[in-house]
């Protein structure tokens, strides 16, 4: 390896600064496990004290590793295989093989998600749905590993290449379009408190309602998990209150799922009595009875945009624009119609 910066930041410069030999230095970028965690820590601060940065050529054809690591807080997600493809599409033409790391539901990887990554010398990270904190995003850098997070987690901070859609105008046109069909107590099902695209959403209905002049109502706003059985559950209580809503805008399609089969348990018909939007336009909405409205998330084309993103960073092209965001579409199908006149 050699490095950019000043002269003397060497691997040799920082063995001698820290009281380690240069093999041990090396061990630490290399992501070697037999470092002790305090000798590594001393290594990684003189490392970002001396803005030490690996280059390792010019374009990625010089690089030593064809490979892209992605990276799930859960690949369990129904939407990850949309997600996988978009990747694959750009990675194989350029004879790439993909890695496929999870991290258990976790927003951050953990030290010994990097230590694997440092040893394998990606071509480049696509983090979804995660992210990175200024240490760690400090480590990839070092070693010139370039990275994008798709849907962040959280807020991006300044340089942090990501890609994500427009979730507050999905949330909007989803409710809008409820709105627009007459109905006038309509519940929302998000995810996450604590993922940014989830609240995104919720805001996106809420506006919606302002702009109608539909007060919020608090106990008709609900965040879950984006998956089936939370759907289900916030269905199942949304819809045997007395008061229960004629509309429900799901943050997810397989939210929307649970919400559909709560409803059937309930005895009531879809569109007839409730209707329901979901969000993701997952192939399989298409197919079920009836049909379910949705907000076309771009998936595909958001892991792919990451993707290139990787290639261009590694080539050392630097995108003009860092936060894109994607146009999102409202499908409508046969799971929304006007509310029952009787609510």
């Amino acid at each position: 390896m050699t490095t950019t910066g000043s002269p003397r930041t060497t691997i040799a410069a920082i063995a001698a600064e820290v009281g380690v030999s240069v093999p041990t230095v090396s061990k630490v970028l290399n992501g070697r496990r037999d470092v002790a965690p305090d000798t590594r820590a001393r290594v990684e601060a003189t490392i970002a004290k001396h803005g030490y940065r690996a280059r390792r050529g010019g374009s990625r054809s010089e690089t030593r590793s064809r490979l892209l690591d992605l990276v799930f807080h859960d690949h369990g997600a129904p939407w990850a295989v949309e997600i996988i493809r978009g990747v694959e599409a750009v990675a194989g033409p350029a004879r790439l093989g993909v890695v496929l790391s999870e991290l258990g539901g976790r927003h951050r990887p953990p030290q010994e998600w990097f230590d694997d990554v440092l040893a394998r010398r990606p071509l480049g990270v696509i983090l979804v749905l995660s992210d990175l904190d200024a240490g760690q995003r400090r480590q990839l850098e070092t070693r010139s590993i370039p990275f994008v997070v798709v849907d962040t987690a959280g807020e991006p901070p300044p340089g942090v290449p990501t890609v994500g859609s427009a979730n507050w105008n999905g949330g909007l046109a989803a409710t809008r379009h409820l709105v627009e069909l007459g109905h006038r107590r309509i519940a929302v099902i998000s995810g996450p408190t604590d993922v940014l695209c989830s609240r995104a959403r919720i805001d996106g209905y809420r506006s919606a309602l302002d702009q109608a002049g539909i007060p919020v109502d608090p106990a008709l706003v609900r965040n879950g998990d984006f998956f089936v059985e939370g759907g289900y559950r916030h269905g199942l209580d949304l819809l045997s209150r007395p008061d229960r809503p004629t509309a429900i805008f799901a943050g997810s399609d397989f939210q929307a799922l649970g919400v559909l089969r709560a409803a059937r348990e309930l005895g009531l018909r879809i569109p007839q009595d409730l209707s329901v939007v979901g969000y993701d336009d997952l192939p399989i909405v298409s197919w079920i009875g009836p049909p379910l409205t949705t907000v076309r998330q771009p998936l595909y084309e958001m892991a792919g945009t990451a993707a290139r993103m990787v290639l261009d960073l590694a080539d050392g092209i630097v995108p003009d624009n860092q936060r894109i965001d994607l146009a999102i579409e409202l499908v409508v199908r046969e799971s929304t119609a006007p509310p029952p006149p009787t609510l």
